[in-house]
């Protein structure tokens, strides 16, 4: 990917097409813009948020097993009466349910991703403005600013200190300077300073555009819950195919039945190996969530965050934006060394006023600050870095005089046993966040500008913190997930904030500038303590990457450009709507409405998927094992299949179908697990050999009990009612922990299944009619035993394979 992005990049000009002159520095007028629409030099490629509507039809209809059900489905409406049908029906209801659902999802995620898509200024007629993504024309001067990611390839026309973050698309960690007449690719983002470009490709043109696009639009990726489920599919494909060939020969060849007969008690036999509503039930779990989260301003940008989030033991954030609002106030401000407080004031405005796009710190200090009098003459500016923890300016003064001033982190610019910093220290403690204004004897140009530097004052901001940060650490804390606060600020600062929020090991600080460069033992350090201070972006990263390495699955929330490496790198990222472009487009997870308590419910919404997906996936898949065994057995003694396809369906439908549906969208609170197809697999399969052995059990004592006229159907009733108990007994031991409705639920289901047998036209309608009652009670025992062998089957199971 990165690669042709940059070979992209690289091409020369199609020479049919029109390459801009340099953008005047007003920007291009209306009629040019005008012009170059009617031309199509227009940034008009197509971002989808989700799959279009033909493609859900599709990805729900043309599906392997809908094709061979369909073609089953077929052969009964002409060999068959209608109530031997059923199954297609059903699976022509799915399907749509499947269609409609996803379609819900994609209009919820298309409108919210309208909400959350970047808005680029563009300069015009000399007038900054915002416009869509898609508005931006060839020849347009886009402007940057700190965290805005440049959304078309272009040239720099202006530059003030920009320095430009490739890393997504080159791997290059460190940032690079641009200069006017340098090109700027789009997927970059800017980390410091400003700036505005010439766009020089767009469209199609841009084609590195088209790829970063790619890679953080809504998609249907590869996630455990998927694959284990095609997984699963790939082998019952395996098994179902030469159990269904001998299955045919023996009814049709070996056993000289009825035609019609036997052609529908073999597909009686196919029909229930294959776990059709197991995908359906997955597809509408996750639509379901979508649509969930999104009434709560959620935008899941990639489908299976939903399920990452939910296995994630550990999360990692940032303090600003995340525990605190974005804003600040200056509480204070100590002159220091005898410095003169209008003086220091004077400079505060000057260093506010000369930097275009301020944050938060430097917004505060504008707010409390504003310049007075007749502005100095700024002659360089050197914008805030995340990895050097200051800014900087020169002026000329008004009387002529120049200064070099520096606005930082106090324990950065100053000398471990600076007396300033022991004051620093207890600001911190009381949670509140320390600027040191600092004069510097050379030029912001030196290789270390910060040496020799002298305290001039201490800017005390005081942070405001969120009001629903505190419920949302303690429901982490009460799910078993750890904590951590990753920041660039003073970490006692960063601790204060933690524990007036009530977080667990708050108190546990430690500064990242003394943490082990080791993998392994920053993994302990991390794992250790609970709140870290001074953190570059390349240090959250590699925190990041430290935790996965011991196993953990790792979420990481943040708004800033500083934290795009950590974001990317994390299994799950989780960015404000209000933050930079560039963390919106890495982040799988956009909370538009920049709450840090919507969380829990994305947590919740993906361990009810996942918890209930693995519970209603064991009911499938035991129907399938005793499927396949059932045929087998046939096969083997040589008798005709006992089922036709009514009763399969009417078993399905009470023990599967509609309790599935159900139990998938019940709530559930149950950190997600690994390895799905082995925990469901360990249930599934012994639950469908029993099912299995005491069906099958029945069928031949029925077979040695009835004769005559009406025996096979008799054969069949007997059948029919063990395995209906035995499935029952299944779901009964998936529905645990019982609640009222799901008692109720197993309860209506066996009365559906009472009421097929009371009611006469019913029985006539699925063939089933009990005959006898020695036969009957048989049927009732063996199920009874297979129920108590089930019991201690899934106790045994648990024990000896936990996952």
């Amino acid at each position: 990917m990165t690669q042709r992005a940059l070979d992209s990049f690289g091409e020369q000009p199609d020479p049919g097409l029109p390459t801009p002159p340099p953008a005047p520095p007003g920007g291009l007028s209306t009629a040019e813009v005008a012009e170059r629409v009617a031309r199509g030099e227009v940034n008009d490629v197509p971002v989808r948020s989700s799959r279009s509507v033909t493609e859900i039809v599709g990805a729900n209809v043309l599906t392997r097993f809908n094709l061979i059900i369909g073609v089953l489905w077929v052969i009964m409406l002409f060999v068959a009466p209608i109530q031997d049908s059923l199954f297609g029906f059903v699976i022509i209801a799915n399907t749509g349910i499947g269609i409609v659902q996803e379609w819900r999802a994609k209009k919820t995620l298309d409108s919210l991703a309208v909400i959350g898509e970047a808005k680029p200024t563009v300069r015009r007629d000399g007038v900054s403005g915002e416009v869509s993504v898609s508005g931006i024309v060839l020849g347009d001067l886009v402007e940057l600013g700190p965290g805005d990611k440049v959304v078309v390839d272009g040239v720099v026309a202006e530059a003030d200190s920009l320095e430009i973050d490739e890393s997504l698309l080159t791997g290059e960690a460190d940032p690079v300077i641009k200069r006017p007449g340098d090109p700027v690719m789009s997927g970059s983002f800017v980390v410091a300073g400003g700036g505005a470009f010439t766009a020089t490709k767009v469209g199609r043109e841009a084609y590195a555009a088209q790829l970063a696009e790619e890679a953080s639009r809504f998609t249907l990726v590869q996630s455990e819950l998927r694959s284990g489920i095609s997984t699963i599919l790939k082998y019952v494909t395996w098994m179902m195919v030469p159990t269904a060939i001998g299955l045919i020969i023996s009814q049709l060849v070996v056993k000289d039945n009825n035609f019609k007969d036997s052609v529908a008690r073999t597909v009686g036999g196919i029909v229930p190996m294959i776990p059709e509503g197991l995908v359906l039930l997955t597809s509408v779990a996750f639509a379901i969530g979508v649509i969930r989260l999104g009434r709560k301003q959620c935008l899941v940008q990639e489908l299976p965050a939903i399920e990452g989030l939910a296995r994630v033991d550990i999360v990692c954030l940032d303090k600003t934006g995340t525990l605190t609002e974005g804003g600040m106030d200056v509480t204070e401000v100590r002159p220091l060394n005898g410095s003169d407080e209008a003086y220091v004031h004077r400079v505060l405005g000057a260093i506010g006023a000369s930097d275009p796009r301020p944050n938060a710190s430097l917004q505060a200090i504008i707010d409390a600050y504003p310049p007075n009098g007749e502005a100095w003459g700024v002659t360089q500016a050197m914008p805030f870095s995340s990895a050097r923890k200051y800014s900087g300016a020169e002026f000329t003064e008004d009387n002529g005089d120049a200064s070099a001033w520096l606005l930082g982190a106090p324990d950065v610019l100053l000398p471990p046993d600076d007396p300033a910093l022991t004051e620093t220290t207890h600001l911190n403690e009381q949670g509140l966040r320390v600027l040191l204004l600092a004069r510097v004897p050379g030029g912001l140009d030196a290789p270390d500008a910060a040496t020799g530097a002298r305290p001039a004052a201490l800017v005390v901001l005081e942070q405001r913190l969120r009001p629903d940060a505190g419920e949302t650490l303690a429901y982490f804390a009460d799910q078993n997930v750890a904590a951590k606060v990753i920041s660039g600020d003073n970490a006692v600062s960063v601790g204060a904030v933690a524990q007036k929020l009530g977080m667990p090991g708050a108190e546990h600080t430690l500064d990242a500038r003394r943490l082990p460069a080791d993998r392994d033992d920053m993994a302990t350090a991390i794992e250790r303590n609970a709140v870290f201070g001074r953190v570059t972006p390349q240090q959250k990263r590699d925190m990041v990457a430290a935790l996965q390495s011991r196993g953990h699955t790792v979420a990481m929330t943040g708004d800033g450009v500083n934290d795009v490496l950590a974001l990317k790198d994390a299994d799950i990222g989780v960015s404000m709507g209000s933050g930079s472009e560039a963390t919106r487009a890495v982040a799988q997870i956009v909370l538009l409405n920049n709450s840090f308590a919507t969380l829990p419910s994305v947590v919740a919404e993906g361990r009810r998927v996942i918890g209930n997906i693995t519970r209603v996936a064991t009911l499938f898949l035991t129907k399938t094992v005793y499927s396949v065994l059932l045929a087998i057995l046939v096969v083997c003694f040589q008798v005709e299949y006992p089922f036709l396809p009514r009763h399969l369906t009417l078993l399905s439908t009470l023990t599967i179908g509609v309790p599935a549906f159900f139990l998938a969208l019940a709530p559930n609170t149950e950190r997600a697990q690994p390895h799905f197809v082995r925990r469901v697999m360990r249930y599934a399969v012994p639950s469908g050999v029993i099912a299995a052995a005491a069906t099958f059990t029945t069928y031949l004592v029925a077979r040695h009990h009835y004769a005559g006229t009406g025996a096979l159907d008799a054969e069949t009733s007997a059948a029919t009612l063990t395995l209906f108990l035995v499935s029952m007994w299944v779901l009964a031991i998936i529905a645990r922990p019982y609640t009222w409705w799901r008692v109720a639920l197993v309860a209506t289901m066996g009365l559906g299944f009472l009421i097929v047998l009371a009611v006469p036209w019913l029985q006539d309608f699925f063939a089933l009619k009990l005959v006898g009652t020695t036969m009957p009670w048989a049927a009732v025992g063996i199920a009874a035993v297979a129920a108590a062998v089930l019991e201690m089957t899934w106790r045994l199971v648990g024990r000896r394979f936990p996952t």
